[in-house]
C-alpha cells in the first residue's frame, strides 16, 4: 500500500556552481555537477525517506535520463509508475551562488507529455492512499484532472503551486485541500486569481491578519501553508477546519541550520509534509509543519535537489521527536 501518491516531473539537473550568479552578457567560471531532480521527484524522494510509502506518476523518455530515474527510484523504495513518452526526458539547468541562492532553467521534454489517462489507467493506484502531493511542472489539465480523481477518492490533496509563472486556473487551486506556495507563488497567484497586488519581498512581513485574509481569499475551504524560507512557515486554515490547531492562523519559525544550497528546499518541505500527514493523520497540523520545517532545513546543509534528501532517522537525530 503507497500512502503517498506524488504526480510530477522528473529532471536530469545540470548544476553550475559560481560566486554569484550570472548577470546578463557575463561569463563567468564555475564548478559543474549533474544528477536527478525535477519538484516531482525531488518530492517523492522526501516523502519517502521521511517514512512513508510512496508512489512517483511521471512521464520520462527511453533513453538515459529515463533509466536513471527508474535505477534511483528503485534505490529509495519508490513505487516508479512512469508513462514513457517519445520526448526526451525532462532537464535543468541551476546555477548555485556562494550564499545558496540559485536560478533555475527547465527543459520540460517529457513532462509536457504526461496525461490524466496515465492515472485514470491505473485505478489500483488510489486505492490505499491517504495523501496526493503534485506540482504544476506537468500539464496544468493533468494535474486539475488527477486531483479531482484523488478528491473523489477520498484522498487529501496537497498541491504545490511552482514554479510561480506556471499555469493555473482558481478551479485547480480549489481540488486542493492544502496549498504550500512560496512568497513569491503566494503574490503571483493573488495577482492572477484574485487581483491583489503585494510584493513577494513584502509576504513574509505582512501582519499575521492581512496574511490569513488573503490565504481566505485564494482558498476559501482548504488550508494554505506559505513557506518563508529563512523566517519559516505561516498557516491559515477555513475556520470550519483548524485540522487539530487552536487557532486559524500562525506562524511556525524556521530551524537554524547551517545551510550551503537551498536548491529543493521547498520540495523537501513538501514531501515530508506529505509524508507527516499520512503517516499521523490525527496530529495536530502544527506537528506536521514543524516536521516538514526540519526536514527541509536539514536537506540545506547538502548539495543538490533530490540526492540532499535527508531521512526521518538525520531529522530525529538532529532535533528529537
Amino acid at each position: 500500500m503507497n500512502s503517498v501518491i506524488v504526480v510530477g516531473s522528473f529532471n536530469v539537473d545540470h548544476v553550475w556552481r559560481c560566486a554569484d550568479l550570472p548577470a546578463v552578457g557575463a561569463t563567468i567560471a564555475g564548478q559543474y555537477s549533474t544528477g536527478p531532480g525535477g519538484k516531482g521527484f525531488n518530492q517523492a524522494v522526501a516523502a519517502a525517506r521521511a517514512g512513508a510509502r510512496t508512489a512517483f506518476v511521471c512521464a520520462l523518455g527511453d533513453d538515459a535520463g529515463g533509466a536513471l530515474a527508474r535505477q534511483l527510484a528503485q534505490a529509495d523504495g519508490i513505487d516508479l509508475r512512469a508513462e514513457v513518452s517519445d520526448q526526451p526526458t525532462g532537464t535543468a539547468g541551476i546555477y548555485v551562488d556562494a550564499r545558496g541562492r540559485n536560478s533555475i532553467v527547465i527543459g520540460a521534454g517529457a513532462n509536457g507529455t504526461l496525461g490524466a489517462t496515465h492515472v485514470a489507467a491505473d485505478p489500483g493506484l488510489l486505492a490505499d492512499a491517504r495523501v496526493l502531493l503534485a506540482q504544476l511542472e506537468s500539464p496544468a489539465e493533468t494535474i486539475e484532472a488527477t486531483l479531482a480523481m484523488a478528491r473523489e477518492a477520498g484522498i487529501a490533496t496537497v498541491l504545490n503551486p511552482a514554479p510561480a509563472n506556471a499555469a493555473s486556473s482558481i478551479g485547480l487551486l480549489r481540488l486542493a485541500d492544502l496549498l504550500t506556495p512560496n512568497e513569491t507563488e503566494f503574490a503571483a497567484l493573488l495577482a492572477r486569481h484574485v487581483g491583489e497586488r503585494v510584493e513577494a519581498d513584502h509576504v513574509a512581513t505582512l501582519d499575521g491578519a492581512r496574511l490569513h485574509a488573503l490565504c481566505r481569499l485564494l482558498l476559501p475551504h482548504g488550508s494554505v501553508v506559505i513557506t518563508l524560507g529563512s523566517v519559516g512557515a505561516f498557516v491559515s486554515h477555513a475556520d470550519e477546519q483548524l485540522r487539530g490547531d487552536a487557532q486559524p492562523y500562525y506562524r511556525i519559525g524556521a530551524e537554524s541550520v547551517s545551510a550551503s544550497d537551498t536548491t529543493g528546499a521547498g520540495d523537501a518541505f513538501n514531501g515530508a509534509l506529505a509524508a507527516s500527514l499520512a503517516r499521523s493523520p490525527e496530529a495536530a497540523f502544527a506537528t506536521h509543519v514543524r516536521y516538514a520545517n526540519r526536514f527541509a532545513a536539514l536537506s540545506t546543509e547538502q548539495a543538490g535537489a533530490a540526492a540532499a534528501m535527508p531521512r526521518h532517522a538525520d531529522v530525529l537525530e538532529r532535533f528529537g521527536p
